[in-house]
């Protein structure tokens, strides 16, 4: 495979890890760790890793940002009184 595609993905998945971890918005968070999840998933199917990255799509970027969202929504804000 071409190292130059290696390194863009790899480049991708540390930049969104770092935002998901620096963002203060919690559904920007479950939104950036799903885009994670989904980069990895890219980068475990260029690796050849098929099964590994089919398990990455559907846990990790399907049903954990369903879940983190829906977390999200159900909880509320607080206010400055």
């Amino acid at each position: 495979m071409l190292w130059q595609l290696d390194l863009a993905v790899l480049t991708l998945v540390v930049v969104v890890g770092i935002g998901s971890i620096m963002v203060k918005d919690l559904l920007g968070a479950a939104i950036m760790f799903g885009a994670y999840s989904f980069l990895m998933c890219l980068l475990w199917s260029i690796m050849g890793a098929v099964d590994v990255a089919f398990t990455e799509a559907s846990v990790g970027a399907g049903v954990s940002t369903v879940f983190f969202v829906a977390a999200v929504f159900r909880t509320t804000r607080r206010t400055k009184d």
